[in-house]
């Protein structure tokens, strides 16, 4: 049992790596044991945090904006190059929202928030099968995790249409290409945040405390914490999980799961 959670050896993309849930995620991953690359749209942003978090591990800034299909060619492209040719995990995180009313949402919300949320980890996964087939074998596959969201499973009344229907794209999404890749040995699956304390949920919070109607929301009555969502994606990718794959998991204190 005390090597189920290790990840030494691995290594993982992780894209919106810098801030918010990617960061969380990457330092789980890195406590772990595994090397992990990251990405940010801001260059600086990007490599300050690399540089913070190698006092956990071998972290890589590869700063990339995920805004068009080449961008995600050229970033797989880098990925090959500083990883030697093997990848064990991918996790798609880098995200993109709008929000506005109904009646006035315009047209150009959709294809930005469409290429980052859907198009961009499809890209990546198929520039990458190469690479993380060579990391898999049937009694350690590799895994690919891409993150959605309780907005794409269920109504949250937050006027983000096109980022509500890219999550919901990005789940269905995910289980295709794990029947696909069930027979390649690679693992796909979803982890579907509910509320963290973000730069994407800033406008739920005062400072650091959340407002009470929102919280009223959530089953458990609070906020996510920073080893809670880590701590899935590191069974995810660990020996822990080898066995799951095509499963859409919830990390939201119940509001999937209790709604």
């Amino acid at each position: 049992m005390t090597d189920l959670f290790d990840l030494t050896g691995k290594t993982a993309l992780v894209t919106g790596g810098a801030q918010g849930l990617g960061r969380m995620i990457a330092e789980g991953l890195l406590r772990a044991g595994a090397s992990v690359a990251i990405t940010s749209r801001k260059a600086d942003i990007c490599e300050a945090a690399a540089a913070e978090m190698a006092a956990l591990g071998k972290c890589i800034a590869l700063p990339c904006d995920l805004a068009s299909p080449e961008a995600a060619v050229e970033l797989a492209t880098r990925v090959r190059s500083t990883f030697g040719g093997k990848l064990h995990v991918i996790v798609n995180n880098a995200g993109k929202t709008w929000g506005g009313p109904l009646d006035s949402f315009p047209d150009k919300a959709w294809p930005g928030v469409m290429m980052v949320n859907v198009q961009a980890p499809f890209t990546l996964i198929r520039e990458l099968l190469p690479e993380l087939q060579a990391a898999a074998s049937a009694e350690d596959p590799a895994r690919v995790i891409n993150i959605g969201s309780v907005a794409g499973k269920v109504t949250e009344r937050l006027s983000a249409y096109s980022y509500s229907a890219s999550k919901a794209a990005i789940h269905m999404l995910s289980r295709d290409l794990a029947g696909d890749l069930a027979q390649r040995n690679i693992n796909v699956n979803v982890v579907m945040p509910g509320f963290f304390p973000t730069k994407m949920t800033a406008h739920l919070r005062d400072d650091e405390v959340a407002d009470p109607a929102v919280l009223a929301h959530i089953p458990m009555r609070r906020m996510g914490r920073e080893d809670e969502i880590a701590g899935v994606i590191v069974f995810l990718a660990s020996r822990a999980g080898s066995y799951v794959t095509g499963a859409e998991i919830p990390v939201d204190g119940g509001v999937v799961g209790c709604g």
